[in-house]
């Protein structure tokens, strides 16, 4: 169950999948919000998008996507953007959300693009960041609200990287007044695929070259270990590497909100409940320790 043990509102919140909508909505445990995947309710009517309305009656709601396509050269797609948009002003969430990523790109010169469904990684070059600078500013005023830009898994990097990572969301953020949305089980999966020999501690590393405010959500899942690699595939509870990086990134930056993901594999909802009840003790005891 998720029980609390001090009289705190709840921070943390879950991602609401199908599987759990019923209880859900029945049970209305005790949450700070939950999160959907916002592609999964652009239709003008239907099921889902009733249940995301039962939801919302009961919930803060933030929408993730995973389509905006915020690094592709080839631009928004403005279709996609205005199916956000309309369901943004029906369903006024708490935020917005979607990656540092690219899908959108023509198979061949001057053809129109195609979408890879994937996040693409983006290159971390001036040229990059001014590119997703644009599109970001774009979905922004088309929302008239700021966007949170998550970081990603990343499985590959590109030769002329010459930002860092952490400068690149800074100045992103700088240049947009977008906030961040830091997935910490995404740096523990980069790290580990990069063989870091102190993967925790690599991943503080890059919190702290983050900018202090710059942080409006926190991402936290679990992930699968192969022979040879690490997929973030939201699949378990989170491991204990990741809440270490979790405190640490809450010390930094304060009591964000929190999400649990959790997409494949889905367990019965206490189970999901329950992380979100721990990643709601670490807020707890990092409120207990900011200034009044």
């Amino acid at each position: 169950m998720n029980v609390r043990s001090t009289g705190t509102p709840p921070q943390a919140g879950i991602g609401l999948r199908q599987p759990h909508y019923r209880e859900v909505l029945q049970r209305t445990p005790s949450l700070g919000f939950v999160e959907v995947h916002s592609e999964n309710f652009f239709a003008d009517g239907g099921a889902a998008l009733a249940v995301l309305h039962d939801a919302r009656a009961r919930y803060d709601v933030s929408l993730h996507g995973v389509g905006l396509s915020l690094g592709s050269a080839a631009g928004l797609d403005p279709w996609h953007l205005e199916r956000l948009a309309r369901l943004v002003e029906r369903i006024e969430p708490v935020r917005v959300s979607d990656h540092a990523s690219f899908a959108r790109a023509p198979r061949r010169a001057h053809e129109a693009p195609v979408h890879a469904n994937d996040l693409l990684p983006v290159a971390f070059t001036p040229a990059s960041l001014a590119l997703m600078a644009a599109n970001v500013q774009q979905v922004q005023e088309r929302l008239r609200r700021p966007l949170a830009v998550e970081n990603l898994s990343a499985y590959l990097a590109w030769a002329d990287d010459s930002l860092t990572e952490p400068q690149f969301f800074a100045e992103l953020c700088r240049r947009t007044g977008c906030a961040m949305l830091l997935d910490v089980n995404n740096l523990m999966v980069n790290a580990l695929n990069a063989g870091e020999a102190d993967p925790v501690a690599s991943c503080c590393r890059f919190v702290d070259a983050l900018p202090p405010g710059i942080v409006g959500e926190i991402h936290l899942a679990g992930y699968c270990e192969l022979d040879d690699i690490v997929i973030d595939d939201h699949g378990s509870r989170v491991r204990p590497g990741v809440w270490a990086v979790y405190r640490h990134a809450l010390q930094r930056f304060g009591a964000v909100p929190t999400l649990v993901e959790w997409d494949t594999g889905l367990p019965a909802l206490d189970v999901l409940l329950g992380e979100a009840a721990l990643a709601d003790a670490c807020l707890d005891r990092c409120a207990a320790k900011e200034p009044a």
